[in-house]
């Protein structure tokens, strides 16, 4: 009975927090609807303010949010000089460092009322730049001020609230949805195979034993060019035995030395002939790179071969101690650094192959996608005909190994055909799919965003079009929308609670 009333009473004292949570939020939202919220982007920076309203003769606190593009990321040093530029006349200040990462808090007295411009002049280790906030006006009145404030105050049923604080700790982005050329998309499953110049077979130039060199010549172990793989030993073999052929070969090699040598002197006398002495000659000439060849390839009846390229061991054809041809495959090392993929379209896809522009290709073990430039890559071929057996119609694509791509794995490819129609896109991971409907977090501040009902279009792996939902120019949430929608679900009406003014 006890462990019950406390149970009740905690719930009872959540719930009360919740209500007096709940009526401080409105009150909060209330007063700082009178604040003007301010966004503006350079090239490198993106900057989201809070600005009491600008009134003749009064201080207007500026709290000012600064973020680089290229990772949405505070700006922790650099100094930071605020404009309010009205006419000619103006006011400004400088901060030399920000009150706290991202955050400078800038105080501006106006004193000539009209339209005015507010400029932030940025300049930090990685650069400088300068952003321009337009369409603001100071005012005689403060009421007006205030009214005209809490009208432009954005407001969304639908909203979001993700302050700067938050987005900074995690990984976050927006970008503008933008009309680009998207035409027919050929989705096919792609393998990864090693390019021609990229892997060498390695081969037994002579009958007999393999012989590995270590106990850790196996598949995936490096190697080095020239490093000694094996060796084949015919030293025991009846028939084709090297030693006997080395024999043989120095033999012949003496023999014709010394034949030649004679018929020199002979020659000098005219005891011999022109012919006899060049038959001499190309006798020896031919023994002694038999011999040499042998000599320098074979030891003690064994022939040592070497990885003519560096790279890794990717199959190993013949077992320690196994018989192996003269030109049997006995290893296979591979560089893996230029790759083939190859997809195999059906017939209907023939006539719009000559269009293919790119290709994007989406690896299965981790759906991370990536962009025929990004892998350095090139269409090479594509099939001009069908096979009875196999119908179907290559397209070889060559990469370069720039993301860990694995021979002989599949992908996952979307192949881009060109085209002059324009479609609306924005980047895949901008969709959020809710029970079989598709949303996007399309920023009205950069801390307050507005769930939209999307209808998406065909996808090239990296982005979608879209249909209805969202307007170009819309700046959507690119990375991080779920978290965003976590932050939804959490229940936060007030676009500035988690701010420290």
């Amino acid at each position: 009975m006890k462990a019950y009333q406390l149970v009740m009473a905690l719930l009872i004292a959540i719930a009360l927090t919740a209500c007096s949570q709940k009526s401080n939020g409105t009150q909060d939202e209330h007063a700082h609807d009178e604040n003007l919220q301010l966004t503006a982007y350079s090239n490198d920076f993106e900057v989201f303010a809070e600005a009491t309203p600008f009134v003749v003769g009064q201080s207007s606190e500026i709290l000012a949010h600064f973020s680089f593009l290229k990772n949405f990321k505070p700006v922790t040093e650099g100094s930071i000089t605020a404009s309010l530029i009205v006419g000619t006349d103006g006011v400004r200040q400088t901060l030399e460092q920000p009150t706290r990462p991202g955050i400078y808090k800038f105080l501006l007295q106006p004193a000539s009322p009209g339209a005015a411009k507010l400029v932030f002049d940025v300049r930090t280790p990685e650069g400088s730049s300068q952003i321009v906030v337009s369409n603001i006006k100071v005012y005689t009145d403060v009421h007006d001020a205030q009214h005209d404030a809490a009208e432009a105050a954005v407001n969304s049923s639908s909203g979001a609230v993700f302050t700067k604080e938050q987005s900074w700790k995690v990984d976050f982005a927006t970008e503008e949805a933008r009309s680009e050329p998207l035409g027919q998309i050929i989705r096919a499953t792609g393998q990864i195979q090693p390019s021609q110049g990229d892997e060498r077979m390695i081969t037994a130039k002579t009958g007999g034993i393999v012989l590995f060199s270590g106990d850790n010549v196996v598949e995936g172990k490096a190697v080095g060019a020239g490093q000694a793989l094996f060796s084949i030993d015919a030293s025991g073999m009846a028939d084709n035995n090297l030693s006997v052929r080395l024999a043989e070969a120095e033999s012949e090699y003496n023999r014709a030395k010394a034949e030649y040598d004679r018929k020199q002197e002979l020659a000098k006398d005219n005891i011999v002939s022109q012919s006899d002495l060049l038959k001499a000659k190309t006798d020896f000439t031919n023994a002694e790179a038999n011999y040499k060849n042998l000599k320098s390839n074979f030891s003690a009846g064994r022939q040592t071969v070497s990885s003519p390229i560096g790279g890794f061991i990717t199959r190993v054809l013949v077992r320690n101690g196994e018989f192996a041809e003269a030109g049997q495959p006995v290893l296979v090392v591979s560089q893996n650094r230029d790759l083939f993929i190859k997809a195999e379209l059906q017939p209907r896809y023939f006539e719009v192959l000559g269009n293919v522009t790119t290709a994007n290709f989406r690896l299965l073990n981790n759906n991370r996608t990536y962009t025929l430039d990004e892998l350095g890559g090139r269409l090479v071929s594509y099939g001009k005909s069908a096979d009875l057996s196999n119908p179907l119609i290559p397209v070889i694509f060559q990469v370069n190994n720039k993301a860990g791509l694995l021979a002989g794995s599949f992908v996952e490819m979307f192949i881009k055909t060109q085209t002059f129609v324009q479609a609306l896109t924005v980047p895949n991971e901008s969709i959020v799919e809710e029970m079989g409907n598709y949303f996007v977090f399309v920023q009205l501040t950069p801390e307050f965003f507005e769930k939209r009902v999307v209808r998406k279009g065909v996808t090239d792996g990296v982005r979608t079009a879209i249909t209805e939902g969202v307007s170009e120019g819309d700046r959507v949430v690119s990375t991080g929308a779920i978290l965003v929608k976590l932050a939804q679900a959490a229940g936060a009406v007030d676009a500035h609670s988690g701010h420290v003014h």
